[in-house]
């Protein structure tokens, strides 16, 4: 199946691309600045996630490096070559929107086929190819039916199997699985990433849903206000978040008050070590995760009295929401084995594990 896409219509072999932003800025009328100087570095075979609220830059990103946007300044380069004035149609992507975009008056087969037809491969090859696109995506058995016979995820695979057809060096994905429910969702980010893996296409991947991000991408680039704030694989950014924005973005974190003094930061009566120990000195906010806090005995010396709030069971795991002493409210991650009722009382303490932190 790698045939796919790891050989050209003229037979060579392909090799995945490179792909980098070189200081790319976008403005749109009336003075809004939607990429603020970008740079990022796609190694060959790559997929990274661009991660962001609404209206941080990343579908625009996108959109300039497809070529449906025009860059004013800064490069695009695809193995090298400087894309910024190359037509959509010969920078050799593929591209899946959120919307499936699908033709109603075709069927799957026909869909997939559609741009090999517009790149005049002849017709028992552009079936063959089409078929094996199908097959690829686990819809071998369904070329001959409509958009209005296919299911939700399976107008995508169809969608993701019209991209892989033409053989692209680059494979852009914009919020591609936003508009399905969320068991459909998690199966098809696995097979998106499965294919993307047996392929080795590099690919970019747009979603403002933390989680898919981390669980799909070897690198995620966190943006704002059309800037990257940090990129990094999904370890790093969950565990040593650059800045406050990340640590809030990137999984749950309790906001506890502190005190910032020589690399560490007191939180009640516990000295937590920093992610950053150049961190300045004064008051402070403590990013502590859910998952770094625990129950504890009432006499254990770092304990902290609460009242529990609300508690929520998450299949493998429970979220309790407590109130400290003072009227902090935090969010406590643990086993599900422990039942909880509002109401009762209980003490926490922290792990002691190193904290991001932000100005009050």
């Amino acid at each position: 199946m790698n045939d796919l896409i790891d050989r050209t219509d003229t037979g060579s072999l392909r090799v995945a691309a490179p792909v980098a932003f070189v200081d790319v800025v976008k403005r749109f009328a009336g003075g809004t600045t939607a990429l603020d100087g970008i740079s990022l570095a796609l190694a060959p075979g790559e997929l990274v996630a661009l991660l962001g609220p609404s209206g941080c830059g990343k579908t625009t990103a996108l959109r300039v490096l497809a070529g449906l946007e025009r860059a004013d300044e800064g490069h695009i380069l695809i193995d090298g070559v400087d894309v910024i004035g190359t037509p959509t149609n010969q920078r050799d992507i593929g591209m899946v929107f959120q919307s499936y975009s699908l033709f109603p008056h075709l069927t799957a087969l026909q869909n997939v086929e559609f741009g090999l037809r517009m790149r005049r491969v002849a017709a028992p090859e552009r079936r063959r190819r089409a078929a094996e696109a199908l097959e690829l995506v686990g819809l071998d058995h369904h070329g001959a039916r409509y958009a209005h016979q296919l299911s939700g995820g399976q107008q995508q695979r169809v969608a993701l199997a019209r991209a892989l057809v033409t053989r692209p060096r680059v494979l852009l994905l914009d919020e591609p699985l936003s508009a399905l429910d969320a068991k459909v969702r998690v199966q098809l980010r696995e097979q998106i990433r499965g294919i993307q893996t047996e392929l080795g296409i590099t690919t970019v991947f747009v979603t403002h849903d933390q989680e898919e991000a981390l669980a799909v991408a070897d690198r995620v680039a966190v943006m704002r206000a059309g800037r990257i704030e940090q990129i990094g694989t999904p370890e790093e950014l969950y565990a040593r978040p650059a800045s406050a924005f990340v640590a809030d973005f990137v999984g749950l974190s309790n906001r506890m008050p502190g005190t910032v003094v020589d690399g560490s930061v007191a939180v009640g009566a516990q000295r937590l070590p920093l992610i950053d120990p150049d961190a300045p000195s004064g008051t402070a906010v403590a990013l502590v995760r859910p998952e770094d806090i625990v129950f504890a005995a009432e006499g254990d010396a770092d304990a902290r009295r609460a009242v529990v709030l609300t508690t929520s069971f998450l299949g493998s795991l429970r979220r309790t929401r407590v109130r400290l002493d003072g009227g902090i409210e935090v969010t406590v991650q643990h086993e599900v084995g422990r039942h909880l009722a509002a109401g009762e009382a209980v003490h926490v303490r922290l792990t002691g594990r190193p904290v991001a932190v932000a100005r009050p």
